[in-house]
This record gives C-alpha cells, sequence and structure tokens, in this order.
C-alpha cells in the first residue's frame, strides 16, 4: 500500500530534485529522512527547524556538507518563506542593539566557554578557531601557522613591536607573533576560559589578555590584528569598532582584519546560527566595511581565501569524530550533532562560495610607492 505524500513533502522533494538532491536517494549526498514530520517542521519554523530535526536523527545524510552546498548553489533557502521566528530575528536585528555592551559576553556564554576540551579536540594544537591558509599546507597545523604567519608578513612584523589582539581567542596569533618574530602582544576577550587558557600557555611570552569589551580598549600600538571576531560586532557597531581600532593605532601602523563576510548587506543570522552557535552574530558586506571605513582607514590590500575555509571546517569535523571516543564522555550524542552540523553546513557554504573570507590590510594613511600585497 501506497501512502499518500503530504503536500510539504511534494514541495521538498521538487525543490531538492532542483539541486540534484533526492529523498532517500543512492547518492551519498541525498537526503534520508526517518521521521515524515520533517517535511512541515521545516515549512513552519524554516533553517531552523531543519537544523534542530537534524540534531533530533530526524534526517541525515552521508555527506551533509555536499547536500548543503548544492542547496546554497541552487539558491534553495530564498524559496522557503520566512516564518514567526525568523521574522522576530529580523525586527530585533532591525530596531535593537543585539551587540551592545551589555549583550557582548553571550557568544562567549553560549560558544567559546563551552570547554577547552572541545575545541582542543576540533581545532589545530594552537586551538586557532578561523580559517586557515591552505596555499601550500597540506594538514590543519600547517594551515594554522601558515595563517598565522601570513597576518605577520602583512603588517612588516618586527622584533618589540606592539601589537593589540581584538578578539584574541586562544592567543593563537599573540602567541605565534611573539614566539617566532618577538612582537609584545596584548588582546581582549569576552571568554574566561581563554583568559586562562592564555596566562596558562604563554606565561614565559610577552603576551598578556584581559576579559573586556573591544570598545573599553587603551593604549597606542604599532599594529591591530582582529581574526574571527568582527562577525560579532553586528552592524550598529561597526562604526564605533573601527573608531576604536583608529583610536588605538599609530599613525604609520597596519590594522590587519580577517572576517568572514556575506554576498549582500544583512542585520541577521541564520536562526540555527544564532540559538546554537553564535547567538548575535551577523556577516558583514563588503558595502557594510567600506562605509564604516570611510574617513578612518584606506585599503591598503584585500585578500579572498573563502575556499579554504571549506578545507579548514572539513579538517575541524574529521578531528572531532576521531575525538569523540573520548569527547562523548562530557558531550551526549544530540550534541555531536549539533557540533557536526555546524561544521559540516559551513563548510558546504563556503563550498557554494555563498559565504566569503576576507583579510583588509587597512591604514590611516597611504604607504609612500603603495602596499606591496604578500600572499
Amino acid at each position: 500500500m501506497t501512502t499518500k505524500k503530504h503536500k510539504f513533502q511534494i514541495t521538498s522533494e521538487k525543490l531538492l530534485e532542483s539541486a540534484g538532491i533526492s529523498i532517500n536517494g543512492d547518492n551519498p549526498w541525498d537526503m534520508k529522512v526517518h521521521d515524515d514530520r520533517l517535511y512541515a517542521r521545516v515549512f513552519a519554523e524554516g533553517s531552523l527547524g531543519l537544523g534542530e530535526a537534524y540534531m533530533d536523527g530526524w534526517w541525515d545524510s552521508d555527506q551533509l556538507d555536499e547536500l548543503i552546498s548544492r542547496c546554497m548553489a541552487a539558491k534553495l533557502t530564498e524559496q522557503i518563506p520566512r516564518n514567526f521566528k525568523t521574522l522576530m530575528l529580523y525586527t530585533q536585528a532591525r530596531f535593537a542593539n543585539r551587540q551592545s555592551k551589555s549583550r557582548a559576553f553571550i557568544a562567549a556564554d553560549v560558544h567559546y566557554d563551552l570547554g577547552n576540551d572541545l575545541f582542543a579536540g576540533t581545532f589545530d594544537s594552537r586551538l586557532t578557531g578561523s580559517c586557515g591558509y591552505w596555499a601550500e599546507a597540506d594538514e590543519l597545523d600547517a594551515s594554522q601557522d601558515a595563517k598565522l604567519d601570513l597576518i605577520c608578513r602583512k603588517i612588516g612584523l618586527k622584533k618589540g613591536d606592539r601589537v593589540f589582539d581584538i578578539g584574541c581567542g586562544w592567543g593563537a596569533f599573540m602567541g605565534y607573533a611573539a614566539e617566532k618574530y618577538g612582537a609584545i602582544c596584548e588582546g581582549v576577550t569576552v571568554s574566561k576560559e581563554q583568559v586562562a587558557y592564555i596566562h596558562d600557555r604563554y606565561a614565559d611570552l610577552p603576551v598578556t589578555a584581559t576579559l573586556a569589551d573591544y570598545r573599553d580598549a587603551q593604549g597606542q600600538f604599532d599594529h591591530i590584528v582582529s581574526m574571527g571576531m568582527f562577525e560579532h560586532v553586528g552592524p550598529k557597531n561597526y562604526r564605533t569598532y573601527f573608531e576604536t581600532a583608529h583610536r588605538l593605532l599609530k599613525e604609520n601602523g597596519f590594522f590587519l582584519l580577517h572576517t568572514i563576510g556575506g554576498q549582500g548587506s544583512t542585520d541577521q543570522i541564520d536562526p540555527w546560527l544564532d540559538k546554537y552557535i553564535f547567538p548575535n552574530g551577523v556577516l558583514p558586506s563588503l558595502k557594510q566595511v567600506g562605509e564604516s571605513i570611510e574617513g578612518l582607514f584606506m585599503v591598503e590590500d584585500l585578500h579572498n581565501f573563502g575556499a579554504d575555509y571549506d578545507k579548514t571546517l572539513m579538517a575541524w569535523h574529521h578531528k572531532f569524530e576521531s575525538n569523540w571516543p573520548t569527547l562523548s564522555q562530557n558531550y551526549d550524542e544530540r550534541f555531536r550533532r549539533m557540533w557536526n552540523y555546524y561544521l559540516l553546513t559551513c563548510a558546504g557554504g563556503f563550498r557554494a562560495r555563498h559565504i566569503q573570507l576576507w583579510q583588509f590590510v587597512l591604514a590611516k594613511r597611504g604607504i609612500p610607492g603603495g602596499y606591496t600585497s604578500v600572499r
């Protein structure tokens, strides 16, 4: 006896077919549905419902990253109507400052303070939580060291230079710059776990980290670096962010901004990522960056190596899975599915070139004779 298909299932099949994806098909990127309530849930709750249904085990895919890449390349997300929860996020983003100083520490509570064991079991040995540089690298640690060295070379780092790291994470850049180039580094983060880690790991190097909001930073620095933090700033604070960097940077210094970017200007993020991974996060556009630096900085160099984030995320996924037998002592199966969903769907987004990774070299005044790009 054939079960009659619901209209949501029929619509879902048609949408997925346009991206070369079948439901319960034989291709590794096909969607395997275990609970037929999935279709109505997705149409009612959008991307949030899709992600939570995956966490609940309602569906799977042997190549989730490729499934998402195909969906994004076919722009399927634009064909699903906004649901009420998404509209609420949009309204809040338009009329409230979701990245204000009073809310600055929320990202740490939800993501960065989950536990250093999780990040050690996912990231490279330096805990560099941003895109690696794979031009000549063939494994995760090498790609991250290459990225850190690329930044040092782009700003012309010299021994004794004072560098300020906005959103310093676990101190990967500061530790590398101090160890390899003899720099003196200070950084700020909203994560108490990161501050403790930095003070312990880099106790013998001129590296310090402060638990503080970037807007409260003081001092004068030869160079400023911000790696994977701008995504947490929010459009209402972009100008303040760059004004802060301008205030902290010496006249002839460089500001290296390393950030994920989007194809268009927005003031909201995917509802699932907002709830589970990066609360209050927003991906900037080139237009938003350009408008926010006007009168403060000139762009000496812009480098897009977003395709490398696909490789980085897949390397994180493989490392996380290899370490799961140990991590499972502290995290349950639903968390495992959540973490893999985050890593693999983001990998798919970069593979489809739906999202980018930019490195800007910014200066207060132009370099006489011009800046020589470093790659």
